[in-house]
């Protein structure tokens, strides 16, 4: 069941270098409870991995690494409104995502290609052209150590906002002391395409598409990917590195007086969201490298490793991008990965 000193190279999407000095790939959510059980682990620190896309691993981890890779997808109920769905922690979520299509669910269309796993989703509340996974959760199970009990989240009580959810606000996914096993999903029968952002209708405009299917909003959304983003298998890379920040009014109103092309995003709370990309570029990051980490030629919201880079190369150069688009915008970048 337990390994030590294992390599985790190959277990984050940014190839970084460092080891853990135990590991478990859990195939079963029971396999937690045991984990528990184990005087041997009894207070040491635990981190909970998925598929490695939104991290960046700073070294060896000198604890308990638990590899989520739970399997599992069905359809666990239905009514006259949706399907409901649910996949294990350690499903593929692409893979899941173009398993709900092809048997007849969508909803899920806009999300596909992102990298990771389905059990890090509702964590990061991923999201992408118009929709976040929060919108359509109906419940996320996990593991939770301090009780030694599953504990069921409804979609209220996962608080989810941008990029956030109580997983993360908490704290107890990414200190080891709650695993997510499983996530369900409600797909809505009432379906309607999503194609508010323009590259996603201009892909489907240029494919002759006027009235599209849920697959094919998916395959124009992997074709607008594929061209901006680079597969981690080729290039090292754990996606969009930085949040979009979002700013009060005042500010974007500045910004845009100074920069009129500047993208803005009103939000309902009154501030506004701005690209964390086109500041990225105007700040002279697009191409750019610091040594053997820097930001993509094709999309400077992702971070990517030429090769032979170390977790400390990605902070030195993370430092960089948010010091340059400090001067010249004063808008402070957040990463979205996680540091271990």
């Amino acid at each position: 069941m337990y390994q030590t000193d294992v390599d985790l190279a190959a277990c984050n999407t940014l190839a970084l270098p460092g080891r853990a000095a135990a590991y478990v790939r859990v195939t079963a959510a029971d396999m937690l409870a045991e984990v528990e059980a184990n005087p041997r682990w009894l207070g040491q620190r635990r981190f909970i991995l998925g598929g490695g896309s939104n991290l960046v691993l700073c070294g060896d981890f000198a604890g308990l690494l638990l590899h989520m890779a739970i399997p599992g997808r069905r359809l666990v109920g239905e009514d006259d409104e949706a399907w409901y769905v649910e996949a294990g922690a350690g499903e593929n979520w692409h893979a899941f995502v173009l398993w709900t299509l092809a048997r007849g669910w969508p909803g899920l269309e806009n999300l596909a290609l992102i990298p990771g796993t389905v059990g890090a989703a509702p964590v990061q509340n991923i999201g992408a052209y118009g929709l976040e996974v929060g919108e359509l959760v109906a419940r996320v199970r996990a593991w939770d150590f301090r009780r030694n009990a599953y504990v069921d989240y409804s979609r209220e009580a996962c608080r989810f906002a941008y990029r956030h959810s109580v997983f993360k606000e908490e704290g107890r996914h990414l200190d080891g002391s709650l695993a997510i096993v499983a996530l369900t999903l409600r797909l809505p029968k009432r379906w309607q395409a999503n194609c508010r952002y323009a590259d996603v209708a201009q892909e489907l405009t240029a494919r002759g598409i006027t009235q599209p299917v849920a697959s094919d909003v998916a395959a124009a959304v992997i074709a607008v990917r594929q061209r901006k983003l680079p597969d981690p298998a080729v290039l090292p890379n754990a996606g969009s590195f930085f949040h979009n920040p979002i700013v009060s009014a005042a500010q974007a109103a500045e910004l845009q007086q100074r920069y009129p092309d500047v993208p803005i995003y009103p939000q309902p709370d009154g501030r506004v969201k701005l690209a964390a990309g086109w500041l990225i570029e105007a700040a002279g990051w697009k191409g750019k490298a610091l040594g053997p980490v820097g930001m993509y030629q094709k999309q400077a919201l992702v971070l990517v490793n030429h090769g032979g880079a170390s977790g400390e190369d990605v902070r030195r150069s993370m430092a960089a991008v948010q010091a340059a688009v400090r001067t010249k915008f004063a808008v402070e970048l957040t990463p979205e990965p996680v540091f271990l």
